[in-house]
């Protein structure tokens, strides 16, 4: 006897593959190609870095010597010194965690908050997602640099501030990504029939329309990780991000411009740090989106 699956439990494996497409298998897949493997790895040593910073640094990032100040690449500073002969690579060292950190929590906190309001304008309409969206759509049409910089402005310069600001110039990308997905998947026939089957609202944007909506969502945030970065360094090149003695790359590319022509390593090295992590965070980013291909997954099933 041949069994036979309902329109919702084939459904409901679809589901369940889009789930899955952010599982260990995808990521292999994006680490098969060369691209995949030197920006992954890449990655993956600069957090590492990040993290064993206090093992890995050669120097205490804080420490001045200013008697050997600006001292070019050599031994034993491979980096060269600052203007108050502190070591260089310590402090890109130090700076790789600050600006990660500050960029993923940004990331993550305006992903989680992106999500919520996406969610429930999407499910819910009427009002609430008129009165949300539009504020989105306010925001939006606003350069994120402009945001930040406008928040930080208010509240005061530091990292706390800085995060919160990075999260809420993302704010409105994740808030639209995340309405787009739940208004289209509302129209699927599996959502059709858990409502008949008598699901409450919270149940069907929980456990069926959100985990559906969630992968893309993720891998712009992984695109949305360099940008963060890069907004992190304007931030703090303007000295509204990590205050001294706190290393970060925009910090030092900051203090490096007076010193530009004595001492170009202190500007030349974390810039080309932050060039370099980004596009390897953008080519990863697009390594990991052709292996997902969420779309392709669901026309096949």
């Amino acid at each position: 006897m041949t069994a036979t699956i309902s329109p919702l439990g084939r459904f409901a494996r679809i589901k369940n593959r889009s789930l899955g497409a952010l599982s260990r298998t995808s990521v292999g897949r994006a680490f098969s190609s060369w691209i995949g493997k030197i920006a992954g790895g890449f990655i993956i040593l600069l957090v590492l870095t990040a993290i064993f910073a206090p093992w890995i640094a050669p120097f205490d990032y804080a420490a001045q010597d200013l008697m050997n100040g600006n001292q070019p690449p050599g031994w034993p500073h491979l980096l060269g010194t600052d203007e108050f002969g502190r070591d260089v690579l310590s402090r890109v060292i130090y700076g790789a965690r600050t600006s990660l950190s500050v960029s993923a929590t940004a990331i993550a906190i305006s992903i989680t908050a992106g999500m919520t309001l996406g969610a429930a304008a999407g499910y819910f309409g009427g009002l609430f997602e008129r009165v949300v969206m539009t504020i989105v759509d306010l925001t939006w049409s606003f350069p994120d640099i402009l945001i930040a910089l406008i928040f930080v402005a208010i509240i005061g310069p530091g990292l706390t501030s800085t995060t919160f600001a990075i999260a809420i110039a993302y704010l409105a990308q994740f808030t639209r990504l995340t309405r787009a997905q739940i208004v289209r998947l509302k129209r699927e026939t599996f959502i059709e029939a858990t409502i008949n089957l008598g699901a409450k609202p919270h149940h069907i944007l929980f456990r069926h329309l959100l985990p559906n909506a969630i992968a893309p969502v993720i891998v712009v945030g992984m695109l949305a990780i360099g940008d963060g970065i890069v907004l992190e360094a304007t931030l703090g090149f303007f000295g509204l991000g990590a205050q001294p003695p706190t290393p970060s790359w925009g910090a030092m590319m900051s203090s490096g411009t007076a010193q530009l022509f004595l001492s170009p390593w202190v500007i030349i090295f974390p810039g080309v740090v932050v060039a370099v992590t980004v596009i390897a965070v953008n080519l990863f980013g697009d390594e990991l989106i052709s292996a997902l291909d969420i779309r392709e997954r669901l026309r096949g099933s």
